[in-house]
Protein backbone atom coordinates (compact mmCIF):
# COMPACT_ATOMS: atom_id res chain seq x y z
CA UNK A 1 0.00 0.00 0.00
CA UNK A 2 1.24 3.67 -0.64
CA UNK A 3 1.25 5.30 2.68
CA UNK A 4 2.87 8.21 1.07
CA UNK A 5 1.94 11.60 1.38
CA UNK A 6 -0.16 14.60 3.00
CA UNK A 7 -2.96 13.21 4.87
CA UNK A 8 -5.86 15.31 6.18
CA UNK A 9 -7.95 13.42 8.87
CA UNK A 10 -11.62 14.41 8.62
CA UNK A 11 -13.54 11.89 10.67
CA UNK A 12 -12.52 9.92 14.59
CA UNK A 13 -15.22 7.50 15.96
CA UNK A 14 -14.73 7.65 19.63
CA UNK A 15 -11.61 9.86 19.91
CA UNK A 16 -12.92 11.09 23.86
CA UNK A 17 -13.62 7.11 24.75
CA UNK A 18 -10.18 6.44 23.35
CA UNK A 19 -8.01 8.21 24.73
CA UNK A 20 -9.76 8.52 28.53
CA UNK A 21 -8.90 4.76 27.82
CA UNK A 22 -5.02 5.47 26.99
CA UNK A 23 -4.86 7.71 30.40
CA UNK A 24 -4.30 11.13 28.37
CA UNK A 25 -4.98 14.61 30.64
CA UNK A 26 -8.36 16.18 31.01
CA UNK A 27 -6.95 19.20 29.54
CA UNK A 28 -4.98 17.51 26.27
CA UNK A 29 -8.72 15.72 25.88
CA UNK A 30 -10.31 18.76 25.69
CA UNK A 31 -8.01 20.92 23.27
CA UNK A 32 -7.70 17.54 21.23
CA UNK A 33 -11.14 16.28 20.49
CA UNK A 34 -11.88 19.86 18.47
CA UNK A 35 -8.35 18.95 16.14
CA UNK A 36 -8.12 17.25 13.01
CA UNK A 37 -4.56 16.50 12.46
CA UNK A 38 -2.25 16.77 9.35
CA UNK A 39 -0.51 13.70 8.93
CA UNK A 40 2.48 13.44 6.74
CA UNK A 41 3.98 9.86 5.96
CA UNK A 42 7.06 9.19 4.64
CA UNK A 43 8.77 5.75 3.24
CA UNK A 44 11.89 4.71 2.06
CA UNK A 45 12.30 0.94 2.40
CA UNK A 46 11.32 -0.36 5.88
CA UNK A 47 12.01 3.00 7.36
CA UNK A 48 8.80 5.69 7.61
CA UNK A 49 8.60 9.03 9.07
CA UNK A 50 5.34 10.07 10.57
CA UNK A 51 4.88 13.76 11.29
CA UNK A 52 1.38 14.90 12.56
CA UNK A 53 1.23 18.58 12.64
CA UNK A 54 -1.71 20.01 14.55
CA UNK A 55 -2.78 24.05 15.53
CA UNK A 56 -0.58 22.86 19.21
CA UNK A 57 2.28 21.00 17.88
CA UNK A 58 4.04 18.86 15.43
CA UNK A 59 5.74 15.75 16.40
CA UNK A 60 7.84 13.76 14.05
CA UNK A 61 8.66 10.32 14.51
CA UNK A 62 10.92 7.37 12.93
CA UNK A 63 10.42 3.94 12.78
CA UNK A 64 12.10 0.82 10.48
CA UNK A 65 9.56 -1.94 10.13
CA UNK A 66 9.88 -5.10 12.50
CA UNK A 67 12.37 -3.08 14.72
CA UNK A 68 11.23 -1.70 18.18
CA UNK A 69 11.38 2.13 18.68
CA UNK A 70 10.56 4.93 20.95
CA UNK A 71 7.93 7.56 19.73
CA UNK A 72 6.62 10.40 21.10
CA UNK A 73 2.59 11.21 21.24
CA UNK A 74 0.80 13.95 21.05
CA UNK A 75 0.64 14.83 24.61
CA UNK A 76 4.57 14.00 25.05
CA UNK A 77 4.19 10.85 26.65
CA UNK A 78 6.83 8.64 25.17
CA UNK A 79 5.67 4.87 24.29
CA UNK A 80 7.85 1.83 22.95
CA UNK A 81 6.49 0.35 19.85
CA UNK A 82 7.09 -1.92 16.85
CA UNK A 83 5.64 -1.47 13.23
CA UNK A 84 4.82 -4.27 11.36
CA UNK A 85 3.39 -4.52 7.75
CA UNK A 86 0.54 -7.22 7.16
CA UNK A 87 -0.94 -7.84 4.32
CA UNK A 88 -0.53 -4.16 3.21
CA UNK A 89 -1.30 -2.85 6.64
CA UNK A 90 0.79 -1.26 9.26
CA UNK A 91 0.50 -2.74 11.87
CA UNK A 92 1.91 -0.51 15.52
CA UNK A 93 2.19 -2.21 18.92
CA UNK A 94 2.45 -0.62 22.06
CA UNK A 95 2.22 -1.12 25.72
CA UNK A 96 -1.27 1.24 25.62
CA UNK A 97 -2.68 0.49 21.93
CA UNK A 98 -2.46 -1.32 18.99
CA UNK A 99 -3.20 0.54 16.11
CA UNK A 100 -3.89 -0.56 12.10
CA UNK A 101 -3.29 1.51 9.62
CA UNK A 102 -4.68 0.48 5.77
CA UNK A 103 -6.11 2.04 2.34
CA UNK A 104 -9.84 2.22 1.89
CA UNK A 105 -10.41 3.59 -1.35
CA UNK A 106 -9.15 7.00 -1.86
CA UNK A 107 -9.35 7.19 2.64
CA UNK A 108 -6.34 5.86 4.52
CA UNK A 109 -8.49 4.23 7.71
CA UNK A 110 -6.46 3.89 11.06
CA UNK A 111 -8.01 1.55 14.25
CA UNK A 112 -6.87 1.94 17.20
CA UNK A 113 -7.65 -0.08 20.36
CA UNK A 114 -7.19 -0.51 23.46
CA UNK A 115 -8.91 -2.52 25.82
CA UNK A 116 -12.08 -2.89 24.61
CA UNK A 117 -12.26 0.58 23.20
CA UNK A 118 -12.02 1.25 19.26
CA UNK A 119 -11.36 4.69 17.47
CA UNK A 120 -11.41 4.68 14.37
CA UNK A 121 -10.01 7.40 12.30
CA UNK A 122 -10.31 8.72 8.43
CA UNK A 123 -7.88 10.84 6.49
CA UNK A 124 -8.21 11.89 3.04
CA UNK A 125 -4.70 12.72 0.72
CA UNK A 126 -4.50 16.66 0.64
Amino acid sequence: MDFNGTWQVYSEDNLEEFLKATGVTEMMLKMRKDVKPVIVIERKGDDITFTIKTPLCTKVNSFTIGKESEFTALDGRKLKCTVTEEDGKLVTKTEKFTSVREIQGEDMVETLTTGSVTLVSRSKRI
